[in-house]
């Protein structure tokens, strides 16, 4: 399902900075009228506003918050394609001190804000066509690193939502991409330490516009993702990607 953004209208959370700005940037870039900045403040949006003008709309949506998801998709109905990038990670081992608590802490943002989103903007997206829905996983979705245990956990199971939001949203006619960057150069990813193993988010903004014009449902978009991807793809093509419902009757 191939899927032209130009003249249409995108949603991008956690647009004010790091692979969300870049997504905000490279969507103008492939020609979109306009963009709604979902973010915690949305003051923390003024700049983009004044790059761009009145094609950035700041909207409020908290992952947290699920009255502010209902609220913006009831102000955004005009969206046309959702990237729900925003995202939260601690540090933490399977058998840390805080390892309970830091996993409910991203389990809350990181699933429960995209079940959230999913909700609220699949409604939206079918009046309006169908669309696209992209959600930024990781290759912590597929490969667990012991300091990111947590992390990793929250981020398999996101990818399990998407996968599911596949087929469901795929009924009304909605392209849903799964994106599974490596290191990238966040806010985060210094927090994390990754330092100059990391890749440029304009990669990952790039490789998801891509894949949502070709039609792609899984996104590796920098050289490790590509790495883990490709070891990947076997069982991406054959089991994820296929229909295995006569096989399982």
């Amino acid at each position: 399902m191939t899927f032209d953004v130009k003249n249409k209208t995108v949603l991008v959370t956690g647009a004010n900075r790091g692979i969300g700005k870049a997504i905000l940037e490279e969507a103008f870039r492939r020609g979109v009228a306009k963009v709604y900045a979902a973010v915690r403040n949305t003051d923390s949006a003024s700049p983009l506003v004044a790059e761009h003008g009145e094609r950035v709309v700041p909207i409020r949506v908290d992952l947290d918050d699920p009255k502010s998801i209902t609220a913006a998709a009831a102000t955004a109905t005009d969206v046309d394609v959702v990237v729900n990038n925003a995202g939260v990670m601690k540090i933490s081992s399977a058998i840390g001190d805080d390892a309970i608590e830091t996993l409910q802490f991203e389990m809350n943002a990181n699933v429960y804000g995209l079940i959230r989103v999913a909700q609220a903007f699949a409604p939206v997206l079918k009046a309006n066509g169908g669309g696209v829905f992209a959600q930024l996983n990781s290759i912590a979705s597929v490969k667990t690193f012991p300091d990111f245990a947590t992390y990793c956990a929250s981020k398999a199971a996101s990818y399990s939502i998407t996968q599911g939001l596949r087929g469901t949203l795929g009924a009304q006619g909605t392209h849903v991409v799964s994106v599974h960057p490596g290191p990238i150069q966040t806010d985060m990813g210094a927090a994390a330490g990754f330092g100059e193993i990391a890749a440029s988010p304009s990669m990952v903004a790039t490789a998801t516009f891509d894949a949502i014009a070709k039609g792609r449902f899984h996104v590796w978009p920098d050289p490790m993702a590509e790495q883990v991807g490709a070891a990947y793809q076997s069982f991406a093509e054959n089991i994820v990607e296929a229909d295995m419902q006569e096989s399982l009757a």
